[in-house]
């Protein structure tokens, strides 16, 4: 319908999609002492979602956000009282910048949640065992204009996963440290 109208539209696969119920930016998974799954989160791991993407100006966040805009024709969770996903922009998702409309931090969580394993000892008490950084948004693809072939757009929606980072650190913080990063190897060359 967006191509019909004129306005650029394009289809996205993202590869080890979350599904973050609680939009918490992780996917939790909760095991007793023994190993055993428990089911205390409805979180989950899909092996892929698509959505669509459109080009838009975007006069409401501010030109920052103008490019690619996720819309999602088939949300699982309602937003704002309806089953509804986006516009959100691939530049705030990438920029960690979460709390604005239109599904942002959903959409983030889709691409860049931890998977985070926690022992239940009970209700009061639980221990963070294992964060993985890396398992979520994999391959995030479209179509090549005119071939069969695939494009990888991953880096239109996160940052390479190359450095391990602290869980106590936000990912704009995250983000800050590759650029002084960057600064630094400049510098040193």
């Amino acid at each position: 319908v967006l191509r019909s109208l004129g306005i650029p539209t394009r289809v996205i696969t993202n590869f080890n999609s979350a599904h973050d119920t609680n939009i918490n930016l992780s996917i939790d998974k909760y095991i007793d002492v023994s190993g055993k799954t428990l089911d205390l989160s409805e979180d989950s791991v899909w092996n892929f979602h698509v959505w669509n993407e459109s080009w838009f100006i975007r006069r409401d966040l501010g030109s920052f956000y103008d490019g690619w805009q996720v819309l999602d024709a088939t949300p699982q969770e309602k937003s704002k009282g309806i089953y509804q996903c986006g516009p959100a922009s691939t530049r705030a998702i990438k920029e960690g910048h979460v709390n604005l409309d239109y599904d942002s931090s959903f959409v983030f969580a889709a691409v860049n949640a931890d998977y985070v394993t926690w022992v239940h000892y009970s209700k009061k008490r639980k221990e963070r065992i294992y964060s993985d950084t890396k398992k979520i948004g994999k391959f995030i693809s479209t179509k090549a204009v005119g071939t069969n072939s695939r494009v990888d757009v991953t880096a239109n929606y996160k940052y390479p996963e190359v450095k391990e980072i602290s869980f106590k650190i936000s990912y704009s913080q995250y983000k800050n440290s590759l650029m002084d990063d960057r600064k630094i190897l400049v510098t040193a060359v």
